[in-house]
Order: C-alpha cells, then structure tokens, then sequence
C-alpha cells in the first residue's frame, strides 16, 4: 500500500493554492492510481471513424494499459472491445490496423467471433457440454468497453461503467471539434496517411500542460523559428511568404502576442488558447477553398467558420487538436516518466488538396520525430523530468495570474492568454478524478 492509496487526504495536500507538489509528475506508484481512477473516469480518445472505413477493419489503441480494439461492424456501427479472448486472455489482434476479413480469430487456440463480439466457433465444441459454460462470461464472446461515444468522427470511451456523458464531459469544448469539421465543405474529417509515433521521457501531464503555455515560445523556440525569422527578416514586407515561413516564425512572437491572444478554460480540464487570434491567423489564403466554403454555408458562416483559428485545444486528457491546421496528437501514458505520442493528419474532405499540403507540412515540421519545434519542448520536458528529483524546493509553481479568491470560485471563461490558469484548471480535474468516490469502476 503507497501513502497516496485510500487516503483522499494525502492526494488532496498534493494541490494547493499556485502549486503543486512534485510527486504528481515523479512517484511511479501515484501514476498507477492516476491509471486507476482519472483515466478509466475521463473520456479518452480512441481513434477516428475514418481509420475503420469498411466492415472488418479494425485500430487497436492502449487506454489505461489496458489494450482496446476499435472495429467497423457489418452494420456500419463502431464498435470498440477490450483487445482479449474471452477463453484465456490473448490478444486478439496485435497489429495497430487492418482487416480481419469478417471475424476475429484468436491466435491461441482458434476461438473466433463476428465483427459484433459475439463468439462464433470454438474448436472440440462438444468438450464445454454439460460444464456451465452457456452460463460463464466466455459463451458472451468479447467484452465491450463499458461506454463508447462519437462525436464528429472522434470515437472516445469511457472505462468506468458509470459517469457523465460525452456531452456533458466535454460542455461546449466540443467546438474546437465542430469547428474544425465544418473546415471542410461537406463537414467531415478523414485520417489520411501514417502515424508519427515517438516516446517522450516525461510525465504525460507535462506534455497536455504545454499545450497552452504561451510563457515558453519565445525562448524554448528562439532556436528554432527563431533561426527562420532571421533568415527571412531581411525580406520585402510584400515577399511572399514560403510555407515553411509562415508556419515557424509566429512560434517566436513576443510576449504581449500570446498575451493578447486569450485563452479559454471549460470545466474538466479543457481549454484553448487563440481566443482573439493566433499564430495561424495569418496564412496564405486560398480562393478556390474560401469559394467551396461560401457555396456551402454561405458567405456570413463560411466567415464565422474560417475566423475561428484556435491554436491548441486540449481535451483533456488525452486529446489535443490544432482545428486550423486540421493536425492531432494523441497522449498514451506509458510510465510515470514515459509518454508515447501520437500525432495525426486530417484532411478536409471536398477541399482542395494545397490544404492537405499545408497540413501535412506543419505535421512535418512541428510534430514529427523529426521536427525542430517538437525538440524544443522534448528537451525542456526531459529537463522538467531530471530537474524534478532534486532536493530542496518539493513544490511546483503555477502562480502566474493566480488570486486566493481561484480556490472558492469556477475559473471557466476567458483568460489573458500567458496565465497559468490552464495547468491550474487541470489539476482541479486531475483531484476530482483522484479522490472521488471509486465504488463503481
């Protein structure tokens, strides 16, 4: 038994004011419980729909170290299993995608089941007559995940058998989601091409709590898109700019940039920043897309619908979308100082493909293993990480913008944008999750 377990107490005392303590991102033992009780409560984030177009193909996805497995059905449903025989454990599938070609065989002894979970056919039948098995949990075939939602494409689950709804989970957060599907002019959404998968040596919360730190750009990116605006500074304000230029320079924008451009906290840990404006404000614009757009929604929501350029929303937590570049990443916690992430490529599907483009190179250049930006903030994660186990001071700071009065009241609604307000608005969810009542899961 750790400190932590059965004593709400001791996780309480973690939290406090502007500061947290450093177990939350250091003890081994803590990050089993966070497995346990906030990331089998939360909504987590599966896959898309498009990654399981056709009946039998399937994406297997690790939630809670527990390992799932995302089908399409004969019926076109979606369904989503725990990744296990259910006669004596074995992964079914091991592959992260493909098409099982209508059933599901265990790679064991041969058990098989149909596309909806049930069991189809076992070998020696005969041998379970007259034993209870019509009665075990084996003759039920695969064990659905206890509450599966989508929404816009996005398939989530939750692991508790009980708690709120997708919708109420997420209230009107939802709308970065929206938003970045009306981006396209019939209002879907499709995975397109691979996966960029790399290991962050980090706690995962430090990975989710960057996203909407707008303090570090400028100096943890001053390398970086630093480099670029140099190299550029010297152009005619009228030079058109490289794509490459457009994307890298906004990431060193001064202070009072990220200041003004706001974020937005919600309830449960979510949040934007790119309230006002961001540093996709200002890419090329393509007429022939902003044509589709208006044909589509009309000039006045075509409008609406293209000014909303949110950086980064954070679902918290384990989603993060950049709606205006139409890219995702994907938190999968792996140990307490390991963090795999994912990264994705949307594609608005009926818009032209000099979108695609654009997206597939911001992913290119600022998510992939291969990235100059995403380095920045692995070096400085790593750092947190080492810094972390030295002695002296215990506590994390996140006072910026902080006031007494935060404790006794809701922080939801609009915030100058370089607050640590988000961190803070996480960890309430983050304490909720770990000291509520963990009866039913």
């Amino acid at each position: 038994m750790t400190q932590y377990r059965d004593n709400p107490g001791s996780i309480e005392a973690l939290v406090r004011g502007g500061q947290v303590h450093r177990d939350v991102y250091i003890d081994q033992d803590l990050f089993d419980l966070e497995m346990e009780r906030l990331w089998h409560s939360a909504w987590i984030y599966v896959g898309h729909e498009s990654q399981v177009p056709l009946a039998g193909d399937y994406y297997t996805a690790e939630i809670a170290r527990r390992p799932l497995l995302m089908t399409r059905a004969q019926d076109g449903a979606v369904r989503v299993f725990y990744n296990r025989c259910a006669h004596r454990g074995a992964k079914l599938v091991s592959a992260t995608s493909g098409n099982c070609g209508g059933i599901l065989r265990c790679p064991y002894h041969g058990w098989t089941y149909r596309l909806d979970g049930t069991l189809r056919t076992m070998p020696l039948k005969e041998g379970y007559a007259n034993t209870g098995f019509a009665e075990s949990p084996a003759a039920l075939g695969l064990s659905a995940v206890p509450a599966v939602a989508l929404h816009r494409g996005f398939v989530f689950v939750r692991l508790n058998r009980e708690g709120p709804d997708l919708a109420a989970y997420f209230g009107e957060s939802l709308s970065s989601i929206d938003n970045m599907a009306d981006r396209s002019p019939v209002g879907r959404l499709e995975v397109v091409g691979g996966t960029l998968r790399y290991m962050h040596h980090c706690n995962w919360k430090m990975f989710i709590e960057n996203l909407n730190d707008t303090m570090h750009p400028m100096v943890a990116h001053e390398s970086s898109a630093g480099t670029a605006r140099d190299l550029w500074k010297d152009q005619p304000p009228d030079a058109p700019k490289p794509m490459v230029i457009e994307q890298f320079v906004p990431f060193v924008s001064n202070y009072d940039f990220f200041d003004k451009m706001g974020v937005k906290i919600y309830e449960n840990g979510h949040s934007y920043t790119g309230v006002n404006f961001s540093i996709h404000s200002k890419y090329s614009s393509v007429p022939e897309y902003e044509a589709q757009m208006t044909a589509a929604y009309g000039a006045e929501r075509a409008h609406a619908i293209l000014a909303e350029v949110r950086h980064n929303t954070v679902y918290y937590p384990s989603l993060t979308v950049k709606g205006a570049i139409q890219t995702i990443r994907v938190v999968r916690p792996i140990a307490v100082d390991r963090t795999l992430i994912e990264s994705f490529t949307l594609r608005l599907v009926g818009a032209p493909e000099s979108l695609l483009e654009r997206t597939v190179m911001y992913n290119r250049l600022i998510n992939a293993p291969t990235s100059v930006v995403g380095h920045d903030d692995m070096h400085c994660y790593q750092a947190i990480q080492e810094g972390l186990a030295s002695e002296g001071n215990e506590w994390v700071n996140l006072h910026r913008n902080y006031s007494s009065q935060d404790e006794a009241r809701a922080i939801a609604g609009t915030h100058n944008g370089t607050s640590e307000v988000s961190v803070r608005g996480q960890f309430r969810a983050w304490l909720a999750a770990m000291t509520a009542d963990a009866a039913v899961r």
